[in-house]
């Protein structure tokens, strides 16, 4: 009812003699917007401390077997002095190097080709990367070699060349499913294309764009270690030394710490993939 004094409260109407009232601003009396969902953590306990635990355990392990081992005299001289330590320095320098130069290629590459000017350039440009890929990697590497002589640099162009595929496709793959309704509508409120590519295309394609840098992180530990046979250094030499001394505790020692880097690489990379995720976008499950 209207009251006495024939003025209606503040924010009151009246249509076809019915009388509302307007909503109140959220935090408003009898106004209490509910708290906004909150999901599942990012990164568990679990995920933080169980790969981790696991490969201390193994090295671990792997040590207290060597220290009691009896080691003949070439074994001892193959681990002694450093040698390990620095096989595995370069490994990570190899590792680290080459997905360097792989994202710095790959990544504006594929932003290149989903431009308008340059989209037909993108059969092309897989097919470049496939050959990188499907070539073996022993005989892509001694070709460097032959072309490019004995050395790290060699080996470097070899990994690249080799990890350059799955961060391009899934960069390509990314830019291309975002939805055009979300393009059009950044354009609309005058988004320049740099600012919409920055701010709408590259946070929605992270997701992919981290699953194809977490595959070439992987496969760079892996074709490291074939650097040795082209000078390159690495885990590769304890390898190769291993196999062609016929001494297991070398082998063993190179490829131990090949497949832990490799899963220690892999799990840092997922921990990246969670952390780095835009959080307006839903993990899978």
């Amino acid at each position: 009812m209207r009251p006495a004094s024939g003025r209606r409260p503040e924010g009151e109407h009246e249509v076809k003699g019915l009388a509302f009232r307007d909503g109140g601003a959220p935090g408003e009396e009898g106004d209490t917007a509910p708290p906004p969902p909150s999901g599942p953590p990012r990164v568990t306990w679990r995920k933080l401390t169980f790969l981790p635990a696991v490969l201390i355990a193994v090295l671990l392990a792997t040590w207290l077997w060597f220290e009691q081992a009896d080691l003949d005299a070439l074994t001892r001289n193959a681990l002694s002095d450093g040698r390990v330590s620095k096989a595995l320095w370069q490994h990570l320098r190899l590792t680290v190097v080459s997905t360097f130069f792989v994202l710095v290629i790959a990544i504006p590459l594929g932003v290149l080709l989903t431009r308008r000017v340059f989209r037909r350039a993108g059969p092309a440009a897989m097919a470049f990367a496939n050959t990188g890929q499907a070539t073996p990697a022993i005989g892509l590497l001694a070709l460097l070699v032959i072309w490019l002589g004995i050395g790290r640099r060699a080996a470097l162009i070899g990994i690249v060349a080799y990890a350059v595929l799955p961060v391009l496709a899934n960069t390509i793959a990314g830019l291309k499913a975002n939805d055009p309704t979300l393009l059009e509508a950044a354009r609309g409120i005058g988004m320049s294309p740099l600012g919409v590519l920055i701010r709408v295309e590259l946070p929605l394609a992270v997701p992919l764009i981290l699953a194809g840098v977490r595959t070439a992180l992987v496969l760079n530990v892996g074709t490291a270690t074939l650097a040795a046979f082209g000078g390159g250094g690495g885990l590769g030499v304890l390898i190769t030394t291993g196999i062609t001394s016929q001494r297991m505790p070398v082998l063993m020692a190179g490829s131990i710490l090949t497949v832990a880097l490799a899963l220690l690489v892999d799990w840092l990379a997922s921990l990246a993939e969670l952390l780095l995720r835009p959080r307006g976008l839903k993990a899978n499950p």
